[in-house]
């Protein structure tokens, strides 16, 4: 139902406002703007129930960016936070009558009036909400979904169906809500460094003096071409995966920095080269996953181009494994890790999980690989850690806090923490049951099943003949006993610093 709301008959602030409101909306509706007619219409159709706002969500995480879905996701959530604003108490406080139609053309009106009151706007409120909470994680998809948005927010008075009081008392709760949502959830540009700050690094202008080893693969190579337009003092290396470590080692000894660009093994090698010379290091995802670039705050090429550039970077731990002094030269191992190191089933779980939680989320991901896992795996790990005996179905060390359930790693706020996250899940002759139990529970929860401690450092004896560790993608025999430990603050890694100010 519509009606007369003149507030000729009134007077006092508040008839002044809505005077305002009533004139505006007049001329909104007396005047003809081309090509809007058939236009503003659809477009505010097209956004009843948030189906415009999910539709663009599920464009945006088609890209397969982090940065793009994790907009899409904050926009959806800001948008129905905003939602159930509206909904439960926006409509029901202000009763206010919808505008009369006499002084709109039929052409703009729409099929289907709405029956509920006017104030405030909630086709307003859903699209500055998600398209806020868009900006807040990127500024760039911002950009992209803001004028959708205010023209979603101008159709709701052109179309006859609110006053303009009623779309900017809507627009300001949908950014309510997305600033809100934000409050709760922090967006990844709020959080600190996840290292310390190093101003040291140089700065390299044009990239001279950066020398990237990149491996041959299409998203590696496309990625490494993308920084030499960027860069174009930069020299760009591209090789197979095999030849990485050898290309490296050669560039170390003409570079001010060393850039490396492929997955999780190139990125250790690289790490590992970099620690011996000296170098800062300029990581470039190119693999999948991209584990640590993505845990430093690289994720695009511009966010590296920009480090690079700026002499933004922060220092990291460096994870180690090693075997105790004493141990003969034959059968000694060491190495480091910048992301994970595991033994027993995990190395084959994390992997299956990772390749599912995109498409079934964590939780079953990690349940699911466990129960595959399982039936190729005849009996477990016999092996002492910190002094006591015990089977072993997998043990797990991750440089840094993790923060995800499941078994599988997954993020880390703080890489230079001094503490290695150290889980277990051990004991019994029927591992299913175990396995699925810690996959479910998560990290955080402590069971006779598992065990979730973070230590300085950790010790495993008697490990048994045949054992195979995995080490941020790379695998190698172990036997005996190793010692995991950290080299604290060891590495100096390229990231965009936050500007303050």
């Amino acid at each position: 139902m519509t009606a007369d709301v003149s507030p000729s008959r009134q007077d006092g602030p508040r008839a002044r406002l809505l005077a305002l409101d009533y004139r505006v909306f007049e001329a909104v509706a007396s005047r003809h703007w081309p090509g809007a007619d058939r236009l503003l219409p659809r477009l505010s159709r097209s956004a009843n129930h948030g189906l415009l706002w999910f539709g663009t969500a599920a464009a945006m995480a088609a890209t397969g960016t982090p940065r793009a879905r994790r907009a899409a996701v904050r926009g959806v959530a800001s948008l129905a936070l905003a939602s159930a604003t509206i909904n439960t108490l926006g409509k029901r406080s202000v009763r206010r009558a919808r505008p009369l139609l006499d002084s709109v053309p039929l052409i703009r009106q729409l099929k289907r009036q709405p029956i509920t009151t006017s104030f405030p706007s909630g086709h307003s409120a859903s699209a500055v909400a998600f398209a806020t909470g868009v900006a807040l994680e990127s500024r760039a998809w911002g950009a992209g979904v803001a004028p959708v948005a205010g023209a979603v927010a101008l159709s709701r008075v052109y179309t006859g169906v609110h006053f303009p009081g009623d779309v900017v008392a809507g627009a300001a709760l949908g950014a309510g809500a997305a600033f809100a949502v934000r409050g709760l959830a922090p967006t990844r540009g709020q959080l600190p460094a996840p290292g310390r700050p190093r101003p040291e690094a140089p700065a390299l202008p044009g990239g001279e003096g950066l020398v990237l080893v990149a491996e041959s693969g299409a998203r590696a190579g496309e990625r490494a071409r993308a920084l030499g337009a960027v860069l174009p003092l930069a020299e760009v290396i591209t090789c197979e995966p095999d030849d990485v470590g050898a290309e490296l080692e050669k560039a170390a000894g003409r570079a001010r920095a060393l850039g490396v660009c492929g997955g999780d093994g190139s990125v250790n090698a690289a790490a590992g080269v970099a620690l011996r010379h000296g170098l800062p290091l300029a990581v470039l995802p190119g693999g999948r996953p991209d584990h640590f670039a993505y845990d430093i705050g690289v994720e695009e090429t511009r966010d590296l181009c920009r480090a690079v550039e700026e002499g933004g970077a922060v220092t990291v731990d460096v994870g180690r494994f090693r075997s105790p002094d004493g141990t003969p030269e034959e059968d000694r191992t060491e190495g480091i890790f910048l992301n994970t190191f595991s033994l027993g089933v995990l190395p084959e779980t994390v992997r299956r999980s990772d390749r599912w939680a995109r498409r079934l989320g964590d939780r079953p991901a990690s349940a699911l690989a466990a129960l595959r896992t399982l039936r190729s795996t005849p009996a477990p790990m016999s092996a002492e850690v910190r002094g006591r005996r015990r089977p072993l179905w997998l043990l797990f060390a991750g440089n840094g806090s993790y923060h995800r359930f499941g078994l599988a790693p997954g993020r880390r706020l703080d890489l230079a923490d001094g503490l290695l996250d150290v889980r277990a899940v051990h004991g019994g002759r029927k591992p299913g049951v175990r396995l699925l139990a810690a996959a479910l529970a998560g990290s955080a929860v402590r069971t006779p099943v598992q065990a979730a401690v973070r230590l300085r450092s950790l010790r495993v004896d008697d490990i048994g003949p045949g054992t195979v560790a995995a080490y941020d993608g790379e695998l190698t025999d172990v036997q005996g006993a190793l010692l995991l430990d950290k080299l604290s603050e060891a590495l100096t890694v390229y990231r965009p610093l936050p500007v303050i100010g």
